[in-house]
């Protein structure tokens, strides 16, 4: 199994709300930042999802936050995929600031969406180690 994969984001001003944190919506906007950049780093795009008819969805998240996130902070988010059985998966993600401190945690429900019929497909985790260039990124073994 790969490494849990990690993304380094910058806290940008504007993503602040009236405390001078960052606003709650914005660590749905990391996580899926992140959980984009380990599909792309598997050789999963936008371009392959089209192509294989098909797309990932977000069912249910859920966030901790455990300390704020301000102007000029670094945040590390990692993904890692859960696989089970049916058509569901976990996406777990974890927010550390680069000085290590944890700051938050994410965790999704997620699914892979047939687009032409508009249905879960039934075995999500073969669907996606049929299309990546390297499915031990998404925690899948070739």
């Amino acid at each position: 199994m790969a490494d849990v994969f990690q993304v380094r984001i910058g806290v940008r001003g504007y993503e602040l709300d009236i405390q001078g944190h960052v606003n709650q919506a914005v660590y749905v906007q990391y996580g899926e930042h992140s959980r984009w950049q380990c599909f792309h780093a598997a050789g999963i795009d936008a371009h392959v999802l089209v192509g294989a008819g098909v797309g990932p969805v977000v069912l249910e998240t859920t966030i901790r936050y455990l300390k704020e996130l301000r102007d000029g902070d670094e945040v590390d988010v990692t993904t890692e995929f859960v696989w089970g059985e049916g058509k569901t998966f976990r996406v777990e993600q974890d927010y550390l600031r680069a000085d290590g401190v944890p700051v938050a945690k994410l965790s999704s429900v997620c699914g892979i969406l047939d687009r032409q019929s508009r249905r879960l497909v039934a075995d999500p985790a073969a669907r996606l180690r049929e299309i990546a260039t390297d499915p031990a990124v998404l925690g899948l073994l070739a």
